[in-house]
């Protein structure tokens, strides 16, 4: 069998274009982003030695404060917030569920939530004491549309219209 005249790209098959791709150029882009990646960890890490030299050295840890029996400066971290969160929530909830003194001296005192809802339901709440109906907005229109009507108030407002 004779071969094609154009040579063996044109026969038929599975093939790639060699042509796309710059292989070469890849791999200069990956060697160059390496070495700047190598470049700036250098920097950083040689900054942060200057920095350590410049200031006296690195700051004691928090263990070091511990052993010598100190308190490092302030602000103080929590040193176990789930379980100081949980104490401060119960002791929130225990205030909430108990009797107590506030004043002793002036009498006051806190009692469970429970039965401050169970008082204020039956006793209700307090309020101003009602003189009769009120007459000074007695001249203002309804809205009958969407508008605000022909005239909610008059000019100077609703006590415009009394004499003395």
């Amino acid at each position: 069998m004779a071969e094609n005249e154009h040579g063996p790209e044109n026969q038929p098959g599975p093939r790639h274009e060699e042509s796309d791709v710059n292989v070469f150029a890849i791999g200069r882009f990956a060697f160059a982003l390496v070495a700047v990646v190598a470049v700036c960890l250098f920097l950083v890490f040689g900054f942060f030695h200057f920095l350590v030299n410049l200031t006296g050295g690195p700051r004691p840890a928090v263990s070091d404060y511990s052993r010598n029996g100190q308190l490092p400066p302030l602000p103080h971290l929590e040193e176990r917030p789930t379980v100081e969160l949980r104490a401060f929530r119960q002791a929130e909830d225990n205030e909430l569920a108990s009797y107590g003194w506030i004043d002793q001296k002036n009498g006051v005192v806190h009692i469970p939530i429970d039965r401050a809802i169970d008082l204020l339901a039956q006793r209700g709440l307090p309020s101003r004491q009602q003189n009769g109906p009120q007459t000074a907005a007695s001249d203002v229109s309804v809205p009958t549309e969407s508008g605000l009507g022909p005239k909610m108030q008059q000019p100077g407002g609703p006590l415009a219209g009394e004499s003395k």
